[in-house]
């Protein structure tokens, strides 16, 4: 009987011990921390990871995640500073720094982690220009965290990151964005483009320089270009052809010519005087015979045939004697005499 007892003494004993320890003992995890609340009053001792003994029935314990929250920001649509309208999205990165001020000063702190990012973000494209939030982010999104970060102090929430994700535009102002873009890269090719030109008009004159020095060295770059045209055999290939080269073509092709009409007359000259040979019109001795050269007389020669000034007469005026233009008092007329020789 008091052995049985006993027995159930110690079994009572150890139902009691289990009972207290599912009530008193917790298991927090090792992204975890604990807050334990006493009779509704919050302990200061936070419990770390691992096994936590609580007083049964007077502790309760709540766990809180410390670990990187990563919460997307809805597109908020705003006016920039210079009035375009935008949509824009972001992503924000915290964790629970404190617990007790996570679990104490804010009823669900992530719910008012996103309320707070979506006015935040309202407010930070209200202050930005277009073209900070599409080129300069970085000092946006700094700005954006230093909105966020002041009311998450005060819950015991650390920021480690706040990002821009998108900016939407209306489709005008994309046309806009893409003609402007189109026109700088058209300036830009132009600039690129003369400055081409500047530098292959200066190799090019000291080519031409060095050319001119050599003339052959340009019909050699001539025909260098003429078998690079040729090689590809899907053009027309238009030459440069001297003039002075046609003009002596044309000389020899008339002397050719006369030549020819020379050698034809010839021949002919030479069938003629052969018929009339045959025909009993001219010796046959005759045509053997040697043609006669004549010689022209010599310079003094021809001047010695020519009449003497004194046997001149009539050159008193341009239309002789009897000339209306003759002067009244000249000796010269039909009743005169010879007029006197003119001085020489």
């Amino acid at each position: 009987m008091i052995v049985d007892a006993v027995l159930g003494a110690l079994g009572g004993l150890a139902g009691l011990g289990a009972i207290w320890a599912g009530l008193s003992l917790r298991v927090v995890q090792q992204f975890q921390k604990g807050v334990v609340f006493r009779f509704g009053r919050v302990r200061s001792e936070v419990r770390e990871p691992g096994l936590v003994a609580l007083m049964p029935i007077a502790d309760r314990l709540r766990k809180v995640n410390v670990q990187i929250v990563t919460m997307p920001i809805p597109a908020q649509e705003g006016i920039t500073r210079d009035n375009v309208t935008v949509r824009v999205d972001a992503v924000v990165y915290f964790r629970v720094l404190d617990p007790v001020k996570a679990t104490v000063n804010v009823q669900d702190y992530n719910f008012a982690m996103s309320q707070v990012a979506q006015t935040s973000l309202r407010s930070i494209i209200g202050k930005s220009e277009l073209d900070d939030l599409l080129a300069n982010r970085e000092p946006i999104n700094q700005g954006l965290e230093v909105m966020i970060d002041s009311p998450a102090l005060g819950w015991g929430i650390q920021i480690d990151r706040v990002e821009i994700k998108d900016v939407a535009l209306p489709e005008s102002m994309k046309r806009s964005i893409a003609r402007q873009a189109e026109a700088e890269r058209e300036r830009r090719a132009r600039i690129i483009t003369a400055d081409g030109e500047f530098q292959a008009s200066a190799r090019l004159s000291e080519a031409a320089a060095v050319m001119s020095a050599t003339p052959a060295a340009l019909q050699l770059r001539l025909l260098q270009t003429v078998v690079e045209v040729a090689a590809e055999k899907n053009s027309t290939l238009v030459l440069p052809f001297p003039v002075e080269l046609l003009r002596f073509l044309d000389s020899a092709t008339e002397v050719q010519q006369r030549n020819l009409l020379t050698a034809a007359a010839v021949a002919a000259g030479a069938k003629a005087a052969e018929a009339a040979v045959e025909s009993g019109e001219i010796p046959k001795e005759e045509l053997d015979q040697e043609p006669v050269r004549h010689e022209l007389p010599g310079l003094e020669e021809l001047l010695g045939m020519l009449p003497e000034p004194d046997g001149l007469e009539g050159l008193d005026g341009p239309d002789g004697p009897d000339s209306p233009h003759s002067p009244p008092d000249s000796p010269a007329g039909p009743a005169g005499g010879a007029p006197a020789a003119p001085e020489r």
